[in-house]
């Protein structure tokens, strides 16, 4: 579905977007009232987000839950397992390294500036459209009721209430699709209006080309990492693997779609060794539940964001996020920035909430999703090898 929106030129509008927001928010001339009326029209969006949130927990966890667990064997609890371990270590590996690297160049006197410089575009009016249900309430009955259609499911029943919530899922994704995704080109051109208007977009640009060097050396090691315990397993070099990866690396980055480099990924899989019947498995079930590189990218966004406002981010806390995403992401892969529209609704779980701090992690993130995808389907293929090396073992 998301292949027709999947376009290369996502990237380049938004980065066009945030150019514009920037240059407009610097032109004195213009006045205020035009200002308003576009930051009006992002803030009703930004409502219907928020309204459309724990329907988008509703639709991609009760699906996502019930698929993973139907007819779940050996093979495939030893992949899902090894695949969300892996995601949750990445996401805590790209914590303690934010944690330890982020606050060198996020000082005090920068975050002051952000403090005293606040946004002063308000919306002419505010839609009062409220959520039907709390992020909390929706994310335990999606749970239960995923993991109840799929005890059903094992019993020969509750294959309408599945197609009901598979029907209500592809709902979800047609909105994102149409009128999400569309939108978020002049929603970050909005964001960045205000920014500039009030006088913050260069305190924060200065923060952002900083955290986008950092994620990408972090994709860099996990890689390395993970590439070289699959050599260590199989007894083989770990730089002919990585070499052996270039091509699906690249194509990822060009496609910013893990669907779509599975065709490539498998032919790295191919050179590695490994036997066609695993690797048919593998890489397109990693291509969904294995998002290492997009946890990485978040977790560092989300921490880069908490230190700019000076929001608490303990380990506890950073884990259950990083846990509970874990899972909510395996919904949305494909997506332009699925991975970060998955996030939205635990943001508040980290401290960030609607407005600047959910705007500027969109921001963020979308921004690098194409090197975060490289970093999942090249993660996919160290997954296979670790994999199959422990399969050879339990036969």
């Amino acid at each position: 579905m998301f292949s027709k929106i999947r376009e290369p030129n996502l990237i380049v509008r938004l980065i066009i977007a945030i150019i514009l927001g920037i240059g407009m928010g610097q032109i004195t001339v213009i006045p205020e009232n035009v200002f308003r009326s576009i930051v009006t029209i992002a803030s009703g969006f930004s409502t219907f987000l928020n309204f459309i949130i724990p329907l988008m927990i509703i639709a991609f966890i009760v699906k996502g839950v019930a698929e993973l667990t139907e007819n779940a064997g050996k093979l495939l609890a030893i992949t899902a397992g090894i695949a969300y371990s892996s995601t949750v270590c990445a996401g805590m590996f790209a914590f303690f390294s934010s944690k330890a690297i982020f606050p060198s160049f996020i000082t005090n006197e920068m975050v002051q500036t952000l403090k005293n410089q606040e946004a002063i575009l308000t919306p002419y009016f505010m839609i009062p459209l409220s959520p039907m249900l709390d992020v909390t309430s929706a994310v335990l009955f999606s749970f239960i009721l995923g993991l109840g259609i799929s005890s059903l499911r094992k019993k020969g029943k509750g294959q309408a209430l599945f197609e009901i919530f598979s029907d209500f899922n592809t709902i979800i994704l047609n909105i994102l699709e149409r009128i999400v995704i569309p939108f978020l080109p002049i929603y970050i051109f909005s964001n960045f209006l205000n920014l500039s208007y009030s006088g913050q977009v260069f305190t924060i640009l200065i923060i952002f080309g900083k955290v986008f060097g950092i994620i990408l050396l972090l994709h860099l090691i996990y890689l390395v990492f993970m590439f070289s315990v699959a050599g260590i397993l199989n007894k083989k070099n770990p730089l002919v693997y990585l070499k052996n990866q270039i091509p699906g690396y690249l194509t990822a980055i060009g496609t910013q779609s893990s669907a779509a480099t599975i065709p490539v990924n498998l032919l790295c899989a191919e050179k590695n060794g490994t036997s066609q019947e695993l690797r048919q498995f593998v890489i397109p079930l990693s291509a969904t539940i294995h998002l290492a590189g997009s946890m990485i990218t978040i977790t560092s966004c989300v921490t880069a964001i908490t230190l700019m406002f000076e929001l608490p981010l303990s380990m506890t806390t950073a884990l259950g996020f990083i846990m509970i995403l874990g899972i909510a992401m395996v919904a949305a892969p494909g997506a332009p920035g699925g991975a970060i529209m998955s996030a939205l609704p635990f943001l508040p779980i980290v401290g960030i909430t609607a407005g600047v701090m959910q705007e500027l992690a969109i921001s963020l993130y979308i921004t690098q999703d194409s090197f975060g995808t490289a970093a999942n389907v090249s993660g996919d293929n160290a997954l296979l090898l670790i994999i199959e090396k422990i399969a050879s073992r339990l036969k």
